[in-house]
């Protein structure tokens, strides 16, 4: 007997609605391999990469709200401390 392999693209399988049952088919190595190859097709077709300077644009807007971010805290922090310690002396009677 002569087995004949046809390979099916996976875009094709999926619109088919038989990817599924293509998958439970082969084996589990097979499925890796599937798996690999699909990330693989995804990554390299279909993601949109920035541009360096749309990178360097986007890690400066990052930097800068982490920044203000501490800022913020550090301000919440100073103000929790000092109104802590205006309530203890309030209570303590201290000045």
């Amino acid at each position: 007997m002569i087995r004949v392999r046809i390979l099916v693209p996976v875009h094709l399988l999926k619109s088919l609605g038989l990817l599924r049952q293509a998958t439970n088919k082969i084996g589990k190595m097979n499925k890796i391999v599937l798996y690999v190859e699909e990330a693989y097709d995804e990554l390299v077709h279909k993601v949109s990469w920035p541009t360096w300077a749309e990178l360097q644009q986007s890690a400066i807007v990052v930097l800068v709200a982490a920044v203000i971010m501490a800022l913020l805290v550090l301000a919440m922090d100073v103000v929790s401390k000092y109104g802590a310690m205006g309530i203890y002396n309030l209570i303590h009677g201290k000045s």
